[in-house]
């Protein structure tokens, strides 16, 4: 294997420690939170104590100001643990950050502290029931008021971290005539009157990730939850653009290091399993199989490394992450069925981690944009767009 110049010993010091709280919080418990439906806020709060939220975020507000490459150990170990309820990423990597570029003092010093400590889960509210990766689709209006609230009306759904969530980043239109440029963000939290929590969506995979719908009922809004105040009203849209480059890398970070767990489970069970008196792993075509698997992960771990160095300088660009995103799901699903193809009908089984790494693979060519709009987004940097 290719030696991973990408961390340094600080690194790999918090990626070992964040392991054994993964060992010791998480993994004995996961499989019950499956069967509920969402994890215990109890492991928000230990996260929170342990230092393991908002790592990125300023010392000012709650956070250590590391680097994102502990968030990415991070990701790379749930992945790795197949413990795919833990909707860490998201409030730390997602939610905080819209926070802290783009809000007012006041909401920072508010929220982030808070976020940090595990004491309130956030979430961020896109998608609705007729607008998915087509954000500038969405019909949920926050029309401002003559006392200059806003009254927010609409429904989200697919919100993950939406059944915990204290705090949710809600995408919205503030001048539904403007089109994306009408597009702002608002600040809802949980108990607002008119804010509800629909039901916990039964899912294919992630089961123990708490995911949900959200209703908004003439929520009155005061202006100061407006995320970046007045000067950031019909601004929502290119806030939007700019941090999604950074989800869709988290994406591909947890595919690539979600496949390699797969190949890695593999490799063990087929030496194990013995098929007409030999190992599995002593036919061709099992060892062909896993060599092709690790040779295209390792290529593509390869490459996320690259767009990791780019997060990092702020230099990673729209279709770059977007190249990331695609390639790295579409291969990770490719991996899971191949995986799963070797172990036989113990692959069917949920007890296996790969069935349940399986079932936890498809959405990610669907959830932070399709892979279909990846496509649609590299061809137009390109010179390819629709005309």
């Amino acid at each position: 294997m290719i030696d991973r110049s990408l961390f340094n010993t600080d690194h790999e010091a918090f990626r070992d420690s964040f392991r054994r709280f993964v060992e010791k919080e998480i993994t004995p418990f996961h499989e019950g939170w499956e069967e509920q439906g969402y994890v215990d806020r109890a492991v928000w709060r230990a996260a929170g104590e342990n230092g393991f939220l908002c790592m990125t975020m300023p010392e000012a507000y709650g956070g250590a100001g590391a680097d994102k490459l502990y968030s990415v150990a991070q990701m790379e170990e749930i992945a790795r643990a197949g413990v795919s309820g833990i909707g860490f990423g998201l409030h730390s990597e997602i939610v905080a950050p819209y926070i802290l570029h783009y809000g007012t003092e006041e909401q920072k010093r508010k929220y982030l502290p808070l976020l940090a400590t595990g004491e309130m889960v956030g979430a961020i509210a896109m998608s609705e029931p007729a607008a998915g990766s087509d954000l500038q689709g969405v019909k949920t209006t926050a029309i401002k008021q003559p006392d200059g609230s806003y009254l927010l009306n609409g429904s989200k759904t697919f919100i993950t971290n939406g059944w915990h969530a204290d705090l949710v980043i809600v995408v919205a239109k503030t001048d539904p005539a403007a089109g994306a440029k009408g597009t702002s963000l608002l600040l809802v939290e949980q108990g607002m009157p008119g804010f509800s929590k629909g039901k916990r969506l039964k899912k294919l995979g992630m089961k123990a990730q708490d995911t949900s719908e959200l209703f908004f009922d003439n929520v009155k809004l005061p202006a100061e939850q407006l995320l970046g105040g007045p000067a950031m009203e019909g601004r929502g849209f290119i806030c939007l653009m700019e941090q999604l480059p950074w989800e869709r890398l988290q994406i591909a970070i947890g595919a690539v290091a979600a496949a390699q767990a797969a190949i890695d489970w593999t490799v063990q069970y087929v030496k194990d399993r013995k098929v007409f008196g030999q190992p599995v792993a002593a036919y061709q075509n099992t060892r062909y199989t896993l060599a092709e698997l690790q040779t295209e992960v390792q290529v593509a771990r390869v490459f996320v490394d690259k767009c990791c160095e780019l997060i990092v300088q702020e230099k990673l660009d729209t279709a770059t992450a977007s190249m990331a995103k695609y390639w790295c799901s579409d291969l990770q699903c490719k991996v899971m069925d191949e995986c799963v193809q070797l172990h036989g009908g113990y692959g069917y089984m949920w007890e296996y981690p790969i069935t349940r790494a399986y079932a936890d693979a498809r959405v990610q060519r669907i959830y932070g944009g399709t892979n279909e709009i990846m496509k649609e987004l590299i061809s137009r940097s390109m010179g390819l767009g629709a005309r």
